[in-house]
């Protein structure tokens, strides 16, 4: 029989198959990337557990607990969990701490199905803790560059184009503006770290030591950056990125229009998607009119109405240049710019795309020679 595991990186470096026993409430509120819930006991029975522990001990909350979970329920169980492990001979189990829960559907694997399946020692805290140091050690130990820019300049494609970009955003799952809102549901704050932190380990695990980030506010949608992280980024040197107001339109229109709609769509049907992507589409626009002012955001909504009936109707894009032209003029160019005056001693290099990458690509280079 494989021992139980005690060392965590391999199993995040390998993306190793794991079986959370975790009830589901615990976790929808963090998980790791790729592991599957298969819960010893479901909400209720965990809370009628939970309770019978507190009022009548250890002992009497496991007879309980057996009781909760016998007959079909077990069988059922059972039946899962030695279907991943069959499936997944490689992989683990954990529960929480890496304690009870975890040893009782070891024991009945090995009983009731003859399968000797290993568990996580210390179980998903003990995880959980491994990935917040491997954030923090990172931020002590590696060197971190920022991509700036007025927004549409295509600060995440330069990203993409590179070996030690970290997407704080694709980890997030939100564009971090404003309209940032993706058609599907961004991770648990503690998911969104736990992606992070494991992107980071990968990369250190290649040699990687120093990062590229986007210049990112402290909240990317609903996911917070990092504290360490984030303090870090208020002092990190500056690549401005540059491009024409003409191809930010053009980026801004494929990216929160044309993708995002397709994106609604993709998820939700054809109608309702698009249905969806218009509300969201508005909302959005009304989520900054203090920010905007009454008449500003009036009058930026209506020509955002206008080209939403006419998307609707036509299928044709192009009224949507209208509010995005107004936005950047009126709105974000004048606050980046302030921001960037802000930021100007940080400043190291400003070009275009191509400029960009081959000079971050260059100093990463350098930082490894």
């Amino acid at each position: 029989m494989r021992p139980d595991c005690t060392d965590f990186r391999p199993l995040f470096l390998n993306d190793v198959p794991m079986m959370d026993m975790r009830a589901p409430i615990e976790f929808a509120k963090g998980a790791f990337p790729g592991v599957v819930n298969l819960p010893l006991m479901n909400d209720q029975e965990r809370q009628k557990v939970g309770t019978c522990y507190k009022q009548q001990g250890q002992a009497a909350a496991i007879t309980l607990g057996h009781q909760l979970v016998s007959g079909a329920t077990k069988r059922e169980r059972l039946h899962a969990w030695a279907s991943f492990a069959k499936a997944h001979p490689e992989g683990y189990l954990y529960c929480f701490r890496g304690g009870l829960r975890s040893l009782i559907v070891q024991q009945w694997l090995r009983d009731e199905a003859g399968i000797d399946y290993p568990r996580v020692k210390g179980g998903y805290k003990a995880m959980r803790t491994f990935l917040l140091d491997t954030t923090e050690q990172a931020v002590a130990q590696c060197d971190f560059v920022l991509i700036g820019g007025l927004t549409g300049t295509g600060k995440t494609e330069v990203l993409h184009q590179l070996s030690n970009g970290l997407d704080l955003e694709g980890h997030a799952n939100h564009r971090g503006s404003s309209f940032g809102k993706r058609a599907t549901a961004q991770p648990a704050q503690i998911g969104f770290e736990n992606k992070l932190a494991i992107d980071v380990l990968k990369k250190r695990a290649r040699g990687i030591e120093q990062f590229v980030l986007e210049d990112e506010g402290r909240i990317v949608g609903s996911c917070t950056v990092p504290l360490a992280l984030y303090q870090g980024m208020q002092q990190y040197p500056l690549v401005w990125l540059e491009d024409s107001f003409e191809q930010r339109v053009e980026r801004i229109l494929r990216d929160y229009v044309v993708n995002l709609s397709a994106e609604f769509v993709d998820v939700h049907g054809n109608e309702e998607g698009r249905r969806l992507f218009a509300e969201r589409m508005l909302s959005s626009m009304a989520n900054i009119h203090k920010r905007l002012g009454g008449e500003r955001c009036q009058r930026l909504s209506a020509i955002l109405q206008q080209a939403l009936d006419e998307q609707q109707r036509s299928g044709a894009v192009e009224l949507h240049r209208g509010w995005i032209e107004g936005l950047l003029k009126e709105y974000y160019d004048p606050m980046y710019a302030y921001q960037r005056d802000a930021k100007a001693e940080r400043i190291e290099f400003a070009g275009d795309a191509v400029e960009v990458r081959e000079y971050l690509k260059a100093r990463a280079q350098r930082q490894q020679h």
